[in-house]
C-alpha cells in the first residue's frame, strides 16, 4: 500500500483531521456555515450539539458521504480529494442496522471491516483472529455465527462498532454510538473505546450527550447552527444543570454570554 504523508514519525504533529472554513448544504440549506475542526493524533475530541447543529453532517463530510460545497479538508496531511488510504479510517455510522438489510451473520459483518486491508477481498489468518479480538472488546465473540437479525439494538450497535475495530484503524470516527443503546452496552462500549485510546488511537465522536465517554474525552467542539461556538475542554454539567432540559455555560464564558446548548439530553 502506497504510503502517505502523516504516517511517517517527521510528520507525528500534523493534525489527523484538518477541517477550515468548511461548508455543506443537504437540498439548499445550509448545514454547515464555515466550520473549523481539528483533531491531532492521539486526541478524542466529542462533537457536541443539538439535533439539526450540524454534527453527523461535519463527520459525514469527513469520511467524504456529503460533498463539501467550500472550504478545505485533510486527512494525515493529505488533501481529501487526494486521500486514498481507507484502511487508515474506521467509522461507525448512525442508527443503522449492522447488515442493512442483507442476511448476514455476526462474523461475516465484521469481517468487512477487514476489507479494505485484504487482497482481492480473501481473509487470511490474521484478518481472521482481527475479526475476534474486535468482538471480544465488544463483549459479542459468543454470537459470532449468529444472525445479526436476532440482535438487540445495542448489540447491533456493538457489532457496528467490532466492524469498525477490526480494521485495527489509526481514525476512528463514531456517529452518536451511545444513541438509543443501554446503559449496559454503554459501558462496554466505553471500554471498547479506552482500549483504543489505549493503543493510541485517534478519535472523533459525535455525542447527544457525554455518559460514560466523559472521562475519555479531551476535547469537545460544540456546534450550533452549523457553527462552532466552543472548542476546548468539555462543557461539565454539575448539580441542577446535569439535569435534563438544561444548557451550560462555558466557565471562561462572560456574564452575558448566551449558554452553550450542548445538545446534552435535549
Amino acid at each position: 500500500m502506497d504510503e502517505q504523508p502523516g504516517a511517517t514519525p517527521e510528520n507525528a504533529d500534523e493534525p489527523v483531521i484538518a477541517l477550515r472554513g468548511a461548508t455543506a448544504t443537504l437540498g439548499s440549506r445550509p448545514v454547515l456555515r464555515g466550520v473549523d475542526l481539528t483533531v491531532r493524533r492521539g486526541e478524542v475530541v466529542a462533537l457536541l450539539g443539538a439535533n439539526g447543529s450540524g454534527k453527523s453532517t461535519a463527520v459525514r463530510a469527513v469520511v467524504g458521504q456529503v460533498p463539501l460545497t467550500g472550504g478545505e479538508l485533510e486527512l494525515f496531511g493529505r488533501p481529501r480529494r487526494r486521500f486514498r488510504d481507507w484502511a487508515r479510517v474506521g467509522y461507525v455510522p448512525q442508527r443503522t442496522t449492522a447488515a442493512g438489510g442483507v442476511p448476514a451473520t455476526v462474523g461475516e459483518v465484521v469481517a468487512s471491516g477487514r476489507l479494505a486491508r485484504t487482497r482481492f477481498g480473501v481473509l487470511r489468518k490474521a484478518d481472521r483472529e482481527a475479526v475476534v479480538r474486535a468482538l471480544e472488546l465488544v463483549g459479542m465473540a459468543d454470537r459470532i455465527k449468529d444472525s445479526v437479525d436476532a440482535l438487540s439494538g445495542g448489540q447491533h450497535q456493538r457489532v457496528l462498532i467490532a466492524r469498525a475495530l477490526a480494521g485495527e484503524p489509526e481514525l476512528l470516527i463514531m456517529d452518536e454510538p451511545m444513541a438509543g443503546v443501554d446503559l449496559a452496552s454503554q459501558e462496554v462500549l466505553a471500554d471498547a473505546l479506552r482500549a483504543q485510546v489505549a493503543r493510541g488511537a485517534t478519535v472523533l465522536v459525535v455525542l447527544h450527550e457525554l455518559g460514560p465517554l466523559e472521562p475519555l474525552i479531551d476535547r469537545a467542539v460544540v456546534l450550533r447552527d452549523g457553527c462552532v461556538v466552543h472548542d476546548g475542554p468539555p462543557p461539565e454539567a454539575v448539580g441542577q444543570h446535569a439535569l435534563p432540559g438544561h444548557d451550560h455555560v462555558h466557565p471562561h464564558a462572560g456574564p452575558v454570554a448566551e449558554p452553550i446548548r450542548t445538545g446534552l439530553l435535549t
